[in-house]
């Protein structure tokens, strides 16, 4: 079972970090943030390995958001910086063992959590 957390209205060029913890059985192979917006379909964020070693972002992410993995192995973080507006929206972590190439979507992923709303005004 996943726990998101972390969401809050902030103020564009903001910071927010969200973490993902894990019971039960924990992480799966893959531990992904994906994000859905007002009228929008839920979309990939950022992943990361469950070793920690590898970390997979979408392109309009990259240098702003930053996803880590505890040394316990029990909490996944999605540090976003520089918010903007349009980052505004529920924010999901989800788990699971997709081949690579799926890892991306969400239909790969069963397991997910709650959701945490993060809202970004100018």
């Amino acid at each position: 079972q996943l726990q998101a957390s972390g969401g809050g209205s902030v103020q564009a060029g903001d910071s927010l970090r969200l973490s993902c913890t894990a019971s039960g059985l924990g992480f799966g192979r893959y531990i992904t943030w994906f994000r859905q917006a007002p009228g929008k379909e839920r979309e990939f964020v950022a992943a990361i390995g469950r070793t920690g070693t590898n970390t997979w972002y979408a392109d309009s992410k990259k240098g702003r958001f930053t996803i880590s993995r505890d040394n316990a192995g029990k909490m996944v973080s999605l540090q976003m910086d520089s918010l903007k507006p349009e980052d505004t929206a529920v924010y999901y972590c989800a788990t699971g063992n997709p081949i690579l190439s799926y890892m991306r979507e969400t239909t790969a992923y069963r397991n997910w959590g709650q959701g945490t709303l993060v809202t970004v005004s100018s």
